[in-house]
């Protein structure tokens, strides 16, 4: 028997949830059900670890990119100096500017802008233009009159689409089967294609857990 994600619960971890997020939430259990996240507490509770973590809390609709001078070579430090080419100060409180040259020429971004056109948004923090693309083709499979999200990228965090496009990605991610394992540092990898943010990804998931009695 799935189970039931208690709306209490969300909101006690995350009490200042955005509407839209609340919103998908209200309609969640079905979309859960169908991609297998509420098969087991321990798959639900590393799901909404990582979406709590990629969206601080649900309060994050899009990535915030407005990084000042300091900020930008502990995030990149391989493109900013000391250790970088780039200058942080020409790149400092711009952020389409930023997300051009951080995102641009590859994940899909082929077009000038597209960098910022692409960047992260959603409860899972979709980037690039690739996964965009991913994300309409992968959410169709189930609701084929789903819109084009190259085409109309902010419908990512909307209220009717952001957990369907959350809960296909991680499905197809093969994050289920991770999460049935309790392997924290795969899931991460699958979702972030790295290891950032690990240490807040356990701290929400031995909450998670905690509530969910996982």
């Amino acid at each position: 028997m799935p189970i039931v994600l208690s709306l209490p619960l969300l909101a006690q971890l995350a009490p200042n949830a955005r509407s839209s997020y609340r919103e998908a939430a209200a309609g969640a259990q079905s979309v859960l059900d169908r991609h297998g996240i509420t098969n087991s507490r321990l798959r639900l509770a590393h799901f909404l670890a990582q979406i709590l973590h990629e969206s601080g809390a649900l309060t994050l609709q899009q990535e915030n990119l407005n990084y000042s001078a300091p900020r930008l070579p502990a995030v990149w430090p391989s493109r900013f100096k000391p250790r970088g080419p780039l200058d942080p100060a020409a790149y400092a409180n711009n952020p389409a500017k930023l997300a051009n040259e951080v995102y641009g020429g590859r994940m899909g971004n082929t077009r000038p802008g597209d960098g910022f056109r692409y960047r992260g948004r959603g409860l899972l923090q979709l980037t690039g233009r690739d996964s965009y693309r991913e994300a309409t083709r992968i959410v169709r499979r189930f609701t084929p009159d789903a819109p084009d999200f190259d085409a109309e990228p902010d419908l990512v965090f909307s209220a009717a689409w952001a957990l369907p496009i959350a809960a296909a990605e991680w499905e197809a991610k093969g994050c289920n089967m991770f999460a049935d394992e309790d392997q924290i540092t795969r899931v991460t990898q699958r979702i972030n294609g790295g290891q950032i943010g690990i240490a807040d990804r356990r701290d929400w998931l031995l909450r998670v857990k905690a509530l969910l009695k996982a």
